[in-house]
């Protein structure tokens, strides 16, 4: 029998949701040992004051398993 715990992280990237996801999920590989899965939980951008976009951010929810 497995045991797996979700750790919540935020991500950004300046390039788009998608890249801020890969982002966060490389960064979260390199920590967590036996990384399952992910899910975005949130999405938010940062505007700048012209109202345009600078950075993606997400919140995500990866599932790892514990080691015996």
């Amino acid at each position: 029998m497995s045991v797996a715990k979700v750790s919540e992280i935020i991500a950004s990237s300046p390039k788009s949701f998608d890249d801020a996801i890969k982002v966060g999920v490389a960064r979260a590989h390199k920590t967590l040992k036996n990384l399952k899965s992910a899910w975005v939980e949130n999405q938010q951008v940062k505007l700048d004051d012209k109202g345009q976009i600078t950075e993606y951010r997400v919140q995500l929810k990866v599932t790892f398993v514990l080691e015996e």
